[in-house]
């Protein structure tokens, strides 16, 4: 299974991924952590996509984040996409 996770900041994308990866015993990965270090400098797009490329070449996936521009390579991939559409006062107390 792979599972592509979007939604607005603060909808649960992550706290949903864990979970599902907890229940399928499979990887999931935040994309947030792989394109911010430590002091919020940002990956450049070429290397994330070329992350992402190698992580979706997997059999098995969860992949939490939006990142519209590389949304195609998660999309192309996924046996299923998981859209979180909350109100948006739910996502600003996420």
């Amino acid at each position: 299974m792979r599972i592509a996770i979007i939604g607005c900041g603060g909808s649960g994308k992550t706290t949903l991924a864990r979970r599902l990866g907890t229940a399928l015993q499979s990887p999931s990965t935040h994309l947030d952590a792989l394109y911010y270090d430590d002091e919020w400098n940002t990956l450049p797009k070429e290397k994330l996509v070329a992350l992402q490329e190698g992580l979706t070449a997997q059999d098995r996936w969860i992949i939490d984040g939006n990142f519209a521009s590389t949304l195609p390579i998660r999309i192309q991939r996924a046996t299923e996409a998981i859209f979180l559409d909350l109100p948006p006062p739910t996502c600003l107390s996420g």
